[in-house]
């Protein structure tokens, strides 16, 4: 038998007939597990008095509120509260709106629908825009029967999937857009900045992605971007009024002290390094300067690999994954972008060959989702954070090595 350490970084043991069955189990535990929570739910509210769709309930009454003209009073913690238990009940947690009036463009309209049926056209309408995205990323290895045969499951199954669903969250469209942007960024710059300037109603992924775009000099889809975002802007004040900004900017601070600083949302659930940090008992202070550092250091990797003659692939999975560990906010259910680089780097594996550990890494960047909230919340165990820093680092080690291969051929062969 081959050493373990070996069969790590060959990827060897990870064949198509295990990916196969490792899909098939996890999807059928997940649609049981969904089966059953529906199941025992009553009226639309699950056996905990929740909602079901949990926060997709935020958006709904913020919507609604919206469409009453009342979008500024989203942004008030007590109103939107009220309107959230005169909807599902008074005895409703609350699920706080924290989003950009961008996202009233989409709040709004589903609000018009019954709640279940805005809940169903929300999921799976998100759910079959990141599917086709993601087969899209696969196109080129597609032909090959197993990818065929096996790439839908898998992207199905992805842990993430289950929990976005539970979640009624936006992880979905936010991994359609990022993986359009990135996929249509090499030969259609423009529609890649409408789609980046789209992803601006989730603010905490755009720390990264300007650096890497401005290292690259994609300047027609910096400026693209910029306008689409100034639009999008003007739009929403027009429809729901300025005040509708001044608000979402005033609740800022608000909910930062609140669910992030704080723990509000649990420290276990979010999947960052300041999480990390207080989740093993810092301070806020030490926290947020680790957090700093480690945003430092991930941009400052991006900017190294966009400069460089690194592939398309790894340059879109090193993005994705820098963009979750750059932003303090991340929570669990926003690992489904993940799925994107995935993709990405799968489909180049496929045409060129696998580097060494990248198919170990891909496994565990996949099934990380399923294991890092009960890793952090019972073992203080911050799982995806680590998982994902250790595939970043190792990924961008190795496209700095074969840089340097390439600039001293000679030198590499010895």
């Amino acid at each position: 038998m081959r050493p373990l350490w070996h069969r790590l970084k060959s990827g060897d043991w990870l064949t198509p007939e295990r990916i196969r069955a490792y899909s098939l189990i996890v999807l059928v535990i997940g649609i049981a597990a969904v089966a059953v929570w529906i199941g025992l739910s009553k009226g639309g509210i699950d056996r905990n008095g929740k909602p079901l769709g949990t926060d997709f309930s935020s958006f709904y009454a913020a919507g609604s509120m919206a469409l009453e003209g009342h979008a500024a009073a989203a942004y008030d913690f007590a109103l939107h509260h009220a309107r959230e238990q005169q909807m599902f009940g008074a005895d409703t947690p609350y699920y706080a709106w924290l989003y950009p009036p961008i996202f009233f463009l989409i709040a709004a309209p589903l609000a018009w629908l019954p709640y279940p049926t805005a809940l169903a056209v929300w999921q799976f309408g998100t759910l079959a825009l990141y599917l086709a995205v993601i087969g899209a990323i696969l196109r080129s290895v597609r032909t090959d029967s197993t990818v065929r045969r096996n790439w839908l499951l898998v992207a199905i199954a992805f842990p993430a999937v289950l929990i976005n669903l539970g979640h009624g969250q936006n992880g979905f469209l936010s991994a359609a857009l990022f993986g359009a942007a990135l996929l249509a960024l090499p030969k259609r710059p423009i529609l890649a900045g409408i789609m980046f300037a789209a992803l601006a109603y989730k603010p905490q992924f755009g720390i990264a992605i300007p650096f890497a775009l401005l290292a690259a000099g994609r300047w027609r889809t910096i400026v693209v971007a910029c306008v689409t975002i100034a639009v999008l802007v003007a739009i929403t004040a027009a429809l729901f009024g300025i005040e509708s900004w001044s608000a979402f900017v005033a609740s800022s601070s608000i909910s930062r002290k609140v669910l992030l600083e704080s723990g509000a949302v649990g420290f276990e659930k979010l999947q960052s390094a300041f999480a990390m940090v207080r989740l093993w008992g810092g301070s806020v202070p030490l926290a947020y300067a680790v957090q700093a550092l480690v945003s430092c250091a991930v941009i400052a990797g991006i900017v190294w690999c966009w400069r460089s003659a690194c592939d398309d692939a790894h340059k879109a999975a090193l993005l994705v994954t820098g963009t979750l560990l750059a932003s303090p906010h991340i929570l669990d259910y926003d690992l489904i972008v993940l799925a994107v680089a995935i993709a990405f780097l799968t489909a180049q594996g496929l045409r060129t060959g696998f580097r060494p550990f990248e198919i170990s890494l891909l496994g565990a960047l996949w099934i990380v989702p399923l294991l890092a909230r009960s890793a952090a919340g019972f073992l203080a165990l911050p799982v995806g954070f680590l998982v994902i820093a250790t595939f970043y680092a190792v990924v961008l080690t190795q496209a700095r090595h074969e840089a340097g291969a390439a600039r001293h051929p000679d030198f590499a062969k010895t």
